[in-house]
């Protein structure tokens, strides 16, 4: 939840914060210090020897990683993979970014600027198409 992570990011060390979203996601609001790295590119990141290595989180093995995403649910299967790869303490956000925003949390812009909890709000929200959607409903 976004108490327990903001409790974590207060203590020494604190958590590295990997935020698996798209890069268009993160350019728009991130947790201010969160590396990241697009789950797709999520396993070649997390090992030396590759052109999409991130030294930062190769080192993080021994540390607290804290997964986020959107929603939660991409920052669960980026975790669950870690763990396959070695990472010892792995932790997913599960409310996600929306909810670290709706938690009122600070985020950042891809400058570094305040990005407010209300106009984070809609650039968060899941943009569903009427075809994405079930005929069920």
């Amino acid at each position: 939840m976004p108490w327990d992570l903001q409790a974590l990011l207060q203590q020494a060390p604190p958590p590295l914060v990997l935020d698996v979203r798209e890069p268009a996601e993160y350019t728009l609001a991130h947790i201010e210090g969160s590396v990241h790295v697009p789950r797709g590119l999520l396993e070649a990141a997390c090992e030396w020897d590759y052109d999409d290595t991130v030294p930062t989180l190769v080192l993080a093995r021994q540390r607290t990683v804290v997964v986020v995403c959107r929603s939660g649910n991409r920052s669960l299967l980026a975790a669950l993979q870690m763990q396959r790869l070695g990472y010892r303490d792995v932790r997913s956000l599960r409310t996600g970014i929306r909810g670290w925003n709706d938690a009122e949390q600070a985020l950042v812009n891809d400058t570094g600027q305040p990005v407010h909890a209300d106009v984070a709000e809609p650039l968060l929200a899941a943009r569903v198409r009427p075809d994405q959607r079930s005929p069920a409903r």
